[in-house]
């Protein structure tokens, strides 16, 4: 669980360090706030230039970290394992400043902490990209290249180093205020705790953050916790996608927040988040999935033969290529006004994708359509599964359940295919009749995308029916009590919603061969969202999420991404509560869940026996999402069911989890505009 603290900062005073740290007035930051999750400490601050992620990890494995969105750079310290779980304790929350670096100030921040433990062995420092953080945090490694020895004079401590290209790096200092160092550890006085000045900085070239009022809008729904964190995430340059772990530009990201918090955007936010996506397709128009900046892109393009530090984009997902069209035709021929949308397509925008070029964002724009038009023509030319839009070769991954299990090693998504894929054909038709893309088409151009209507009406009518799964009761039922056992869950609630009917859903994906992999998932969310689904699905597949798990998703808790109980064991063993992907609350895509739900309801051509079953449903997930409101704004939470109920766990407090959740993530801010029934809606009246 997590508690979340509102503060204002007073100045600290820097004595003794050998460390210039310059003074600035003790006022408030334009955002200060602290967020405490499971085992992690997390305070954030951001004032003009300095932004910053404070990370003071508790229990027996604690460490310091500092996250820049300024290059996604930082700096972290790992301590020796305890034999006793320690808690740190904040006194100073973290103050904007700037420390000396090889080409002047650069910013920084300055805090002061304690801890209750007799010693803290020092085991690793890492300064350079967060990537390289990340990878040292989850598998022990990071490239030698950027290691760097600590210089101790009396009870202060020092890391600093350039970025590898010699420009300006990262800096981390520790003064222990009470306690001494002594051989490579710092060590408590008698009876005290250990208490500490920590100084971090990053001399990356800092973002420009989107002020208040243009990010959000009146209609956004007054939740300080969401608001605070989807503030961090957000720059004029780009959003975030999540922090600690990921605080840099990732395709899907942008494009599901963008989507989900449209109502509630300013329009310079919808745009800077499209024109980051736009900015950064390749030449065939494939987006972006993330980028590999400052000291990560000097390493790797070295690793390839090259030099510089121009960004390193990974097109390796396959999702993200047929979100674009739909996210922007929703914003130009839904949300915004015919002027806006012409301004905006006009814009020139510097390519990241194709570096030297500059162009129109609408004819990048229409780059991707093509790219949507090219890679989907096979299969509306001859229905076959072979010819759905398949994961890369070699890969295990391709869209947003993008951890190595988390497809159930399929090569054929369900939301790729059956949702993502038409609706991106639909979105070209509609934004080609709308006349909007016309001053960037060549000839060539407008022919392909005449045929994407047609095209869109073949995969809408033949793709989603691929991944039916039904199974009969006296088959599924045994699968749901010997699951449920497994897991030391009830399975009466589960086993009385199917009663004697087939269970029916939609595979998370199709493997090699073309057969449905059997798990019960979330993503029919999006065909909620982006699809009209017939009444006869809406109840068959929104009924099967709906259900008590382990027959469909819900918890006390919240919406699982995942239930593996119509696997074998095998695969359940890769779908644990302590999985990434597993059976595991991700808070996005109950929203994603929620919202869809809410424009499913407005249509006018549902029956009352259709009607009746969505509003069950968003009775049913609203109650959960609302058990769980202190988590809304944490990526993902696991859980642990104790005296008849399921309890909130935080993803990354158990021994057993596979990865750390990040206190803040853009997707889940997205409650800002999915709100409860009844409540505020746009002023379009559209989603």
């Amino acid at each position: 669980m997590k508690t979340m603290v509102r503060w204002m900062l007073a100045g600290v005073m820097l004595a003794g360090t050998g460390l210039a740290v310059a003074q600035r007035p003790a006022k408030a930051p334009e955002l200060a706030y602290q967020l405490n999750e499971g085992q992690n400490l997390n305070a954030f601050v951001r004032e003009g230039p300095v932004a910053a992620h404070l990370l003071l990890r508790n229990g027996t494995d604690p460490r310091i970290l500092v996250a820049f969105p300024a290059g996604n750079s930082g700096v972290g310290l790992w301590f020796e394992p305890l034999a006793r779980a320690a808690t740190w304790r904040l006194e100073q929350p973290p103050r904007p400043t700037t420390a000396p670096g090889i080409a002047g100030p650069q910013p920084a921040i300055v805090t002061i902490a304690s801890i209750e433990a007799p010693q803290l062995r020092i085991r690793q420092a890492v300064l350079s990209s967060i990537r390289f953080l990340r990878d040292y945090q989850s598998v022990g490694r990071f490239p030698p290249e950027v290691a760097v020895d600590p210089v101790i004079t009396g009870n202060t401590i020092r890391w600093s180093r350039p970025r590898l290209d010699g420009k300006p790096g990262y800096l981390l200092q520790v003064r222990l205020l009470s306690g001494r160092i002594r051989g490579g550890a710092l060590v408590a006085d008698a009876g005290r705790p250990l208490r500490m000045e920590i100084t971090a900085s990053s001399g990356e070239v800092p973002l420009t953050g989107l002020a208040p009022n243009e990010l959000l809008n009146a209609r956004a729904a007054d939740d300080p916790g969401a608001r605070n964190a989807l503030r961090f995430l957000s720059y004029r340059e780009k959003f975030l996608a999540g922090s600690w772990r990921f605080q840099t530009y990732f395709g899907r990201d942008t494009l599901m927040s963008v989507r989900l918090l449209m109502p509630v955007l300013q329009p310079q936010a919808i745009e800077a988040g499209l024109g980051s996506v736009l900015a950064r397709l390749d030449r065939r128009g494939d987006v972006a999935h993330e980028e590999g900046i400052g000291d990560f892109a000097v390493v790797d393009r070295r690793q390839h033969g090259g030099s510089g530090d121009a960004a390193a984009l990974d097109y390796a997902m396959v999702d993200d290529d047929y979100m674009l069209a739909p996210v922007a035709a929703a914003y130009l021929l839904d949300h915004g006004n015919a002027a806006s949308a012409r301004a905006f397509l006009d814009r020139p925008l510097v390519s990241e994708g194709m570096p030297g070029t500059t162009a129109p964002a609408g004819k990048a724009l229409v780059r991707n359509l093509r790219f949507v038009v090219d890679t989907a023509r096979p299969f509306a030319d001859d229905p076959g599964y072979a010819r759905l839009v398949a994961i890369g070769k070699g890969r295990l991954t391709g869209q947003w359940r993008d951890s190595e299990e988390g497809l159930g090693r399929g090569r054929y998504a369900y939301d790729v295919n059956a949702v993502f894929v038409p609706a991106a054909l639909e979105s070209a038709a509609r934004m080609l009749r709308a006349g909007l893309l016309d001053p960037y088409l060549t000839a060539e151009d407008r022919a392909a995308l005449a045929r994407a209507e047609a095209m869109a009406t073949v995969w809408r009518q033949r793709a989603p029916g691929m991944f039916r799964v039904s199974l009969p009761a006296a088959q599924a039922k045994p699968r749901i009590e010997g699951y449920a056992r497994s897991l030391g869950i009830p399975a009466a609630p589960a086993l009385a919603s199917i009663g004697a009917d087939p269970l029916v859903f939609h595979a998370i994906a199709l493997d090699d061969s073309g057969r449905p992999i059997p798990i019960v998932n979330s993503d029919e969310g999006f065909a909620l969202m982006f699809a009209e689904p017939s009444p006869a699905d809406l109840e068959t597949y929104v009924t099967a999420a709906i259900r008590p798990f382990p027959a469909g998703l819900m918890t006390d808790i919240g919406m699982l991404v995942a239930n593996a109980a119509q696997t074998d064991a095998a695969v359940q063993a890769r779908f644990t509560p302590a999985a990434y992907h597993g059976a595991v609350v991700w808070s996005w895509q109950q929203a994603l869940f929620a919202a869809g739900l809410e424009r499913q309801l407005a249509r006018r051509d549902l029956p009352p026996a259709t009607r009746a079953v969505l509003t069950r449903a968003q009775a049913t997930l609203w109650r959960a999402i609302n058990a769980t409101r202190a988590t809304q704004s944490s990526e993902l939470w696991s859980w642990a069911y104790t005296g008849g109920r399921y309890h909130v766990v935080a993803f990354g407090a158990g021994k057993q989890d596979v990865d750390e959740s990040n206190a803040a993530q853009l997707w889940s801010t997205v409650y800002l505009a999915v709100q409860p029934p009844g409540r505020v809606r746009s002023a379009t009246g559209k989603r």
